[in-house]
């Protein structure tokens, strides 16, 4: 086995969810940014919500913010601006 492999094998995965789709990463600490990304959301058009039970933390006027990563976090995107109407 190398190293990058053995490497891997012991790495901690946090597990969450973002708009009810499971997503997983190994980094402890992430952006709204970051996490919108890497799951292929526009950030440039969408932020990010944290699902705290019956309250929801908005992270639209802080998008860099750093997130203290856990398993089971969750969160939703929203579009920036107003909704089209069809």
């Amino acid at each position: 086995m190398t190293n990058d492999a053995a490497k891997r094998e012991h790495e901690h995965w946090i597990h969450y969810t973002l708009d009810d789709e499971p997503e997983s990463t190994i980094a402890k600490i992430l952006t709204p940014v970051q996490i919108m990304t890497d799951a292929g959301i526009d950030a440039q058009t969408n932020y990010l919500e944290q699902i705290l039970g019956h309250e929801f933390k908005s992270y639209k006027d802080n998008p860099n913010e750093q997130i203290e990563m856990k398993n089971g976090m969750r969160f939703i995107t929203k579009p920036i601006g107003p909704m089209p109407v069809s």
